[in-house]
């Protein structure tokens, strides 16, 4: 991804954090038990973990790799707690820890992209 997609796919999920986080508490909280809350804010919750890494890694020039695969990782986690939350349906649960294995795929590419030189 480049430096301008990574910024703006980080605000963009920033965003839509803080939304569905908002949308929890004051439209979620009185239609869903307590687990289905707390699974809903913990997607909230790691995709603004993913977004904020997004802002900071868009700054950074050697980072080409880990942008997608947090990108990708925080749909895939974040969005199956969401559908998990608000359906019921336990299978969707079968896709959040791919989500949660390319987002620490993400945060070690980082981790190996800073120590490249900026070309």
């Amino acid at each position: 991804m480049t430096p301008t997609r990574t910024l703006q796919s980080g605000a963009v999920l920033a965003a839509l954090a803080v939304a569905l986080g908002a949308f929890a508490a004051h439209a979620l909280t009185p239609r869903l038990d307590a687990a289905a809350l707390s699974t809903f804010e913990t997607g909230a919750r790691y995709q603004m973990y993913a977004a904020l890494a997004l802002l900071t890694l868009g700054t950074q020039a050697t980072q080409r790799r880990a942008p997608a695969f947090l990108l990708a990782g925080a749909l895939m986690f974040s969005g199956s707690l969401y559908v998990l939350a608000l359906s019921g349906v336990k299978v969707l649960g079968a896709i959040t820890p791919i989500g949660g294995l390319l987002m620490i795929t993400g945060f070690l590419l980082a981790a190996l992209d800073a120590s490249r030189p900026a070309h």
